[in-house]
């Protein structure tokens, strides 16, 4: 017989494809002015503390916007919270194309964070429905999220120094991208999958991070080993264009090019995960990440060789302990609290991003930016051994739950003896097997067990 071929949706216009594109285009929106802020220093005339204050404006505001917005998607659609977001960003750019002060990049900066805050949860529904088998849905969203990130102080740096208008034309150009996402969503339609109220909500209510008790202590490890992560990130994105402006590497090209390969090697690094396993691959990266720290606090930006090194090395360890603490959250997430638990975790990682540039900013009032920037990286790198230590405390492998089937008289060997018998008896016992299974978790949430004295054997009927 001869099969019909099926017409088959372009990727980019898929509910999925348009989740992922609006991500990308939002978080590159939000990283373009990472390489202008130095040259905003010389025009504006501002001071390190104000320039640590306006990157900090997008994550300090992207915070609880996550939290007011979470369920917006389940009460009234996604489309509709995907075309105000695109607005906001679309509002938040035209401020940098416009700006002649500080006020106007508060404002862009602000618009820039209420839109992702509000769109992040909206896309990762549409990412959710992705169906391919080389990228798993559950990973679409957080690639999407730092490939935009890593995208963001590329482009603006090689614009920047090849383009003409440097602090215009990158804002320019991504009006034109926030265009062609608000054409993708508009061509979904509102019966498109995912783009439907499915949920029951008749109101709409900000998301309460409430973080059941059973999990507390894995949430509050891997939230902490997430919060550093993104921490070093933040330095390097707020910091660390400035100290290298001031050093003498003043090609905003090559310093983009630093800053998108912290995110790029974060990108590559993340599938290790999965190898590694959640807890082991925090404590990897938090190992990383105090490396990258000591060199920073080292040289603080005054080798453009060590800070290429710094940020390799960290990249590796934000995309392990970044990816680690993700996976080790959703694995013993209730699926009826995954909204408010992964909105509560995300919280966590973007107070990391903006508020130790807010630190090192406040430290600038009384010292140099070299020097705030080596107290600040030294306190970080400090805390990063009792963190790591939290995780392999609270954080306890988990191993797979097999079956054995047990054979009783009068039953049928092809049912594992079990037949038309009222109890067929089945054996579950804990074994160290590497595959994913339905039962992962820490030990302290797993069933009881009826007999500890047998290696966790428990039979069931």
């Amino acid at each position: 017989m001869e099969r019909l071929a099926v017409p088959r949706r372009p990727v980019l216009t898929s509910p999925a494809g348009t989740g992922a594109y609006v991500l990308v285009v939002l978080t590159l929106g939000a990283y373009l002015p990472s390489t202008l802020y130095p040259a905003y220093q010389r025009a504006f005339g501002i001071d390190d503390l104000t320039m640590t204050v306006v990157y900090a404006t997008f994550a300090l505001v992207s915070a609880p916007a996550l939290l007011l917005f979470g369920q917006a998607t389940d009460a009234v659609g996604a489309r509709p919270v995907l075309r105000g977001a695109l607005l906001v960003a679309a509002a938040g750019s035209a401020c940098f194309v416009i700006a002649t002060g500080t006020g106007w990049l508060l404002v862009g900066r602000a618009a820039q964070g209420l839109a992702l805050g509000a769109a992040t949860a909206a896309a990762s529904a549409l990412t959710s429905l992705h169906g391919g088998r080389r990228i798993a849905p559950a990973a679409l969203a957080g690639i999407a999220f730092v490939g935009g990130t890593a995208a963001g102080p590329v482009v603006g740096g090689l614009l920047a120094r090849y383009a003409p208008a440097p602090e215009m034309l990158p804002f320019a150009l991504h009006l034109g991208l926030l265009a062609i996402g608000w054409r993708l969503v508009s061509r979904l339609g509102a019966g498109a999958p995912g783009m439907t109220v499915t949920s029951g909500l008749t109101r709409w209510r900000p998301t309460k991070p409430e973080i059941p008790r059973g999990m507390r202590r894995v949430f509050v490890s891997a939230a902490a080993a997430g919060f550093l992560a993104w921490t070093v990130a933040g330095l390097f994105l707020a910091i660390i264009p400035t100290l290298l402006d001031r050093a003498g590497q003043t090609n905003p090209a090559v310093t983009g090019a630093i800053l998108g390969l912290v995110l790029v090697c974060s990108v590559v690094t993340q599938p290790l995960v999965g190898r590694l396993r959640d807890r082991r691959a925090q404590v990897v990266g938090l190992g990383a990440l105090l490396t990258s720290l000591a060199l920073l606090a080292q040289t603080a930006g005054a080798s453009t060789t060590v800070t290429l090194v710094a940020a390799v090395i960290a990249g590796a360890g934000h995309g392990l302990a970044y990816g680690g603490a993700s996976a080790a959250v959703d694995a013993v997430t209730p699926v009826a609290r995954k909204g408010a638990i992964t909105g509560a975790l995300h919280v966590a990682f973007y107070l990391g991003s903006g508020a130790p540039a807010v630190v090192v900013g406040l430290i600038t009032l009384a010292h140099p930016l070299a020097v705030a920037t080596t107290w600040a990286t030294a306190a970080a790198a400090a805390s990063v051994p009792f963190v790591a230590a939290a995780v392999v405390a609270f954080q306890r492998p988990a191993y797979p739950l097999h079956r054995v089937r047990v054979w009783w008289p009068g039953g049928r060997r092809s049912d594992g003896g079990a037949g038309r018998a009222a109890a067929a008896g089945v054996r579950e016992r804990r074994g160290r097997a590497v595959r994913a299974h339905p039962g992962r978790g820490p030990a302290f949430l797993r069933p009881r067990t009826r007999s500890a004295g047998r290696r966790r054997v428990r039979t069931g009927r």
